[in-house]
């Protein structure tokens, strides 16, 4: 048993298991820095989309309703429907 331990305290105080661990470490740190950067970039994109595009979103949608409120109204009272062009 003593030559296992002693096999074992070798092998982990190599300089390879070393480099391994700080490689390792290494590569944890940059996971960390990159995680952090991507939920800020989330966070900016996701704010940004609110912002813009949903209200942007919201007005298309009113406009075509309005329309075809328009053209619903112009079918009952029996006028020619003509779709209005977009501007």
């Amino acid at each position: 048993m003593e030559d296992q331990t002693s096999i074992i305290t070798k092998i982990s105080r190599s300089p390879l298991v070393s480099r391994g661990k700080q490689a390792a470490s290494d590569a944890a740190f940059v996971a960390k820095k990159l995680l952090k950067s991507t939920g800020k970039a989330t966070w900016i994109a996701g704010t940004t989309f609110l912002v813009l595009v949903v209200p942007l979103i919201i007005e298309m949608d009113r406009e075509q309703q309005l329309n075809d409120l328009e053209l619903q109204q112009a079918s009952l009272l029996g006028t020619p429907t003509t779709v209005a062009q977009p501007k």
